[in-house]
């Protein structure tokens, strides 16, 4: 399958590399290929730059949003919050028709850690993205766990916690199901309904937040027992 990833930091190369192992041609879209490149300094978490990444992962191509997105069946948005609804629009038309899997997170660093949420309640940045690609099919998911449980959920507990899923058009939530059965492993998903329900999950981020912070460890993850 093609796919194209908007993103390139630590969640995008983990989602890229996982893809690319399983044999998917991946493209990830970046606004600036040749200034991404360049780039040697670490981020605010430590991980090395794009550029030392990509030098073991060369089958993963490098392009601008909108050419990541051009001939991708499935496009996920795996950018800091901050940056996604400027890599949706970026990408524009070549979204129309595609599901889109958006995994980012309104979360807003500059008071410090935890972080707080820049929308909330009433809105989401889930359905903000709908309204910036009016023409995908915008599933929300993976947003409640980090990078490494994403694409291996097995490394926690045998993979035996919770996904969420949510979006307007049944289809896509559909293929978005499957797509993380059989590329990630994942086992327990549960589709929680419209888009809407995005406010939910993203809120629920706050609380992952707050469980590192007490923790000092990301790899734990939420289950629903019923």
């Amino acid at each position: 399958m093609k796919i194209g990833i908007l993103g390139t930091g630590v969640v995008g190369q983990t989602i890229a590399g996982k893809l690319a192992s399983l044999g998917h041609e991946v493209t990830v879209g970046t606004r600036d290929p040749a200034a991404t490149l360049k780039k040697t300094e670490k981020d605010g978490m430590g991980n090395a730059p794009f550029s030392e990444w990509h030098k073991s992962n060369s089958k993963v191509k490098l392009d601008t949003f909108a050419n990541a997105a051009a001939g991708a069946e499935m496009v996920l948005v795996a950018t800091n919050g901050m940056a996604t609804l400027d890599a949706v629009k970026a990408a524009g038309k070549e979204l129309d028709g595609k599901v889109l899997m958006d995994i980012s997170n309104p979360l807003d660093f500059s008071k410090g850690m935890p972080p707080s949420l820049f929308v909330t309640n009433t809105d989401s940045l889930g359905e903000q993205v709908q309204k910036a690609a009016p023409n995908a099919k915008v599933v929300k998911t993976l947003n409640t766990v980090n990078a490494w449980l994403m694409v291996d959920p097995g490394k926690l507990q045998g993979g035996d916690h919770t996904m969420f899923v949510c979006g307007n058009d049944a289809a896509a939530k559909a293929k978005a199901v499957s797509f993380l059965k059989e590329a990630f492993g994942w086992k327990d998903i549960m589709d929680l309904g419209d888009l809407t329900n995005a406010r939910a999950t993203e809120g629920l981020v706050a609380l992952w937040a707050r469980i590192f912070v007490s923790t000092n460890q990301p790899m734990f993850a939420f289950k629903v027992v019923r």
